[in-house]
């Protein structure tokens, strides 16, 4: 029996353990990515290992994230990433360079190769026929110190591609029909693998913008072959050296075969506030909408704001609408520049963003009091935007530039335009790259006064008392936990501070009754901490002395993250004890090292209602280690 790509990818770089389903294996990481809100914490973690030089074949450090500098703090940590890339060999894209899976995807991804990043949509690598996973900070900070990284074999669905797309249906409508189908937890413990005679209808960009949004899907990554469409797309990028050709085997088995006919593709938008919640654009025609934002690493290349540019050219956005464009890269903005796409968007009433995540992460661009935001993104989560009531559709650019037409969602394939192809448009300049000095140097790291030191965990006692501190529902996000927004992801590097805003969009009474008990723990439902990779949303709730998380399910990279943290992730034996369970309860966790190792549940006991209950803890013999140690800085010390 022939092989999928995902395993081929995987026995290439295998380090320990196999590629049968479900078994714990560890792989050998080529390529790593970071960003600004992610990245210090990941270099701190990395100089917490004491090592002089990142042992990976390549690593970047972007900014992309904080780049609205109201004060000192956002800068200062650009120059501490700057300062710690010259001194431990990582490339570095200044700030203004463009969105860090966008830039990656031009000048950095190789197919083949394997890419570990401290952002969850990390897997537009996968696009390019690269195994592209997201992570939180602390494995990333492993994988530069050599360590491999570990997971337990996902499923690899297959999807097959039959038929191209018609006119005005776009990459974008292929993988919110998919979340229609697979719903934001379907994915879990999955890798979703393309191939057909339909892959050879997209381009590298398109298939990016459907393997970013696996993200969406919970999937552990998504990947496309790679092939002489990918083959074009290096050549253009001057990197024609890199391609290599990659694909399953003819007789390849995959878990599941999802068939998807590209010509039956509909325009789609997600409702909110999910990106699962998807329709065909012809049930909610005529919404009237406020603002229209097209980029985002979802839909920001050149063809992307191309379509939008040929759509508007020679008309006007009406006077109700606000449109705003983010280039994902000043590779696209220049290039954009030079085919005339500005010109055209700026004429038609468009704001020109910067090439940053901005709005996607409520970065500025928020939509106005109860407005309606339609989107390019991924994501739609309720307050992401950075306005609390606001409404956010998440749409293709095509549709979403024929709504900043007409000030209302409208069916795009009424405009009847055929997508030009913009890519020999494009435009080659590193001039905001800096690349790493050659020898290990001495390089001074300059750090600022709101980067604090890393807090660390302990090793988990005999038993544990603690207070249920918060009780969320399903599909509860890291943006729920741990928000961004201009006003908090400054603080990602001052661990005290952004404290005291987690979970404030749920309850605006956690920081203080966490602040007040002696140890917490979270109740949670099924899924819990979907979303961003962000490790924060761990670190600070164990700063906070949260010891455990009780859920009925949980998504992959928070999972990871609480245990590299020294958290527990617990799982309800009995789902029903859900119901029970309520906020100030006190509950005692007995024999919890020793049943951790023998894999047995853990008993509890709820003091206040005088309940008893299991939980479960299912964790590899690695995993175990590491939150036997109190977590993985502890543990890698420990070695």
């Amino acid at each position: 029996m022939g092989l999928t790509l995902t395993e081929k990818i995987l026995k290439a770089h295998l380090v320990s353990g196999s590629v049968k389903p479900g078994d714990e294996l560890s792989v050998k990481i080529d390529q790593t990515l970071t960003q600004d809100a992610t990245g210090t914490m990941v270099y701190l973690q990395f100089e917490a290992m004491g090592l002089k030089r990142v042992r990976t074949e390549l690593s970047v450090s972007y900014v992309d994230h904080n780049t609205l500098q109201n004060d000192f703090r956002n800068m200062d940590d650009h120059r501490y990433l700057q300062s710690a890339a010259r001194r431990f060999g990582i490339y570095f894209s200044r700030p203004g360079n463009g969105i860090c899976h966008q830039v990656h995807l031009e000048r950095f991804g190789k197919p083949g190769k394997t890419l570990l990043g401290s952002d969850s949509h990390t897997p537009t690598g996968g696009g390019l026929g690269m195994l592209a996973v997201g992570a939180g900070g602390l494995d990333v900070a492993a994988a530069l110190a050599g360590e491999p990284f570990s997971l337990n074999m996902p499923q690899v669905v297959g999807v097959k591609l039959t038929g191209s797309l018609k006119p005005m249906c776009a990459a974008k409508d292929v993988i919110l029909t998919i979340l229609q189908q697979e719903t934001v937890k379907g994915g879990v413990g999955k890798v979703y693998e393309y191939f057909g005679p339909g892959v050879a209808t997209l381009s590298v960009p398109e298939r990016a913008t459907i393997t970013n949004m696996g993200a969406e899907l919970g999937a552990t990554s998504s990947i496309f072959p790679s092939d002489e469409i990918t083959k074009r797309f290096l050549t253009l990028q001057k990197r024609e050296q890199d391609w290599s050709e990659q694909h399953a085997d003819s007789d390849a088995h995959y878990d599941r075969i999802i068939e998807l006919d590209l010509g039956k593709i509909v325009p789609m938008a997600a409702r909110p506030h999910m990106p699962d919640r998807v329709v065909p654009i012809s049930e909610i025609e005529g919404l009237i909408i406020d603002q229209i934002a097209i980029g985002s690493c979802t839909n920001s290349s050149i063809n992307d704001l191309g379509i939008a540019a040929d759509i508007l050219g020679g008309k006007h956005i009406p006077e109700t609408v606000s449109l705003g464009i983010s280039p994902g890269s000043r590779q696209v903005l220049l290039s954009a520049d030079r085919a005339g796409i500005l010109s055209k968007l700026i004429t038609a009433g468009a704001r020109i963003l910067e090439s940053a995540c901005g709005p996607c992460i409520g970065m500025g661009f928020a939509p106005c009091s109860g407005g309606i935001s339609v989107r390019t993104f991924n994501r739609n989560f309720k307050g992401r935007s950075g306005t609390g009531d606001a409404a956010v559709y998440l749409v293709s650019p095509e549709t979403a530039a024929a709504a900043a037409l007409h000030g209302k969602l409208v069916d795009p394939r009424k405009l009847a335009l055929t997508k030009r192809d913009y890519s020999e448009f494009t435009e080659i300049d590193d001039s905001m790259i800096i690349a790493p000095a050659k020898e290990n140097t001495a390089a001074e790291i300059i750090r600022g006064p709101n980067i604090k030191p890393l807090p660390l965990a302990s090793p988990p006692p005999d038993s544990i008392q603690a207070e249920v501190l918060i009780k969320t529902g399903d599909n509860i996000t890291t943006d729920h936990i741990m928000p961004a927004g201009a006003k908090i992801l400054p603080l990602r590097s001052n661990i005290p501070e952004i404290a005291k805003h987690v979970f404030e969009q749920v309850d605006t009474e956690f920081y203080n009754r966490a602040n007040k008990a002696k140890a917490g723990i979270v109740v949670g439902g099924e899924n819990y901490g979907q979303g961003s990779s962000r490790e924060h949303a761990a670190i600070a709730p164990m700063f906070l002395k949260v010891k455990a998380v009780i859920a009925k399910s949980f998504a992959r990279i928070h999972k990871a993250n609480l245990i590299n943290f020294g958290i527990l992730p617990l799982e309800l034996q009995n789902t029903d004890d859900y119901e029970q369970l309520a906020v100030g309860d006190q509950l005692t966790l007995s024999a919890v090292p020793e049943n951790l190792k023998s894999g047995n549940p853990i008993p509890v006991r709820n003091n206040t209602k005088n309940r008893d209950f299991f939980v479960t803890c299912d964790l590899s013999p690695r995993f175990k280690q590491i939150i036997l140690a109190g977590g993985r800085l502890n543990e890698i010390k420990n070695r």
